[in-house]
């Protein structure tokens, strides 16, 4: 039997670093929008879900066609952990598949949610997140070549997929992790002004095909 993936869209009101930053235009549109959307085009993709214990979320959210779960505000806070978030998800709306697309990764090409679910699916993983290859190095500890450096897989915070049954006991990640590595550009995350200032300049001047895996 087909399972029940989960596109799960956390999405609190509060933001100290960009002020309401999840619904501050981007663009032309919502922060949220982006990701929305692109939950939306996923052919793999059940049911598409924002998580947000704020009103004014909640609306734009609707407006642009995902179903809305009222969250706690005991789940809303600034350290609020997002494998709680994800538990209450799970207990409310029992799927077997959670898809995590957080809206301060908005920088997805046309395929890439499908691309991880399906790969997640076929190769029987308890979780999947996409990831970029870091070449950096301390200074002045060790100076070597770029082309020396034997690069670190680091999480790039846009797509993290996991097995329910797994995220129930609070388990994130199992034992299978899958890697999927994405574009430079995929792997932009909005933290402050400066990220949304960059993501903002990518999603209007840097089209999808122009973009290069680093494998490739």
């Amino acid at each position: 039997m087909k399972p029940s993936v989960l596109a799960l869209i956390p999405a609190r009101g509060g933001s100290k670093s960009v002020p309401r930053k999840n619904i501050k235009p981007i663009a032309g549109k919502p922060l949220i929008a982006w990701t929305i959307e692109q939950a939306e085009a996923a052919e793999t993709i059940s049911r598409v879900v924002v998580s947000t214990e704020d009103a004014e979320i909640a609306r734009i959210a609707r407006r642009y066609g995902a179903e809305v779960l009222d969250r706690p505000a005991a789940l809303a806070k600034d350290d609020t952990d997002t494998l709680d978030v994800m538990q209450h998800a799970v207990r409310e709306l029992r799927p077997d598949v959670l898809v995590l697309l957080q809206c301060t990764s908005p920088i997805r090409r046309p395929g890439l949610i499908d691309r991880c679910v399906k790969r997640f699916l076929a190769e029987k993983a308890d979780s999947l997140a996409t990831v970029f290859p870091d070449h950096s190095y301390e200074y002045g500890v060790e100076m070597p070549r770029r082309q020396d450096i034997k690069p670190r897989l680091i999480d790039t915070g846009n797509i993290y997929i996991m097995r329910c049954d797994l995220l129930r006991k609070g388990d994130r990640y199992g034992r299978k992790i899958v890697r999927v590595e994405t574009s430079r550009e995929e792997a932009a995350e909005i933290d402050e002004p400066f990220d949304f200032w960059l993501a903002e300049k990518i999603l209007l001047e840097r089209p999808p095909e122009t973009w290069q895996n680093p494998t490739s």
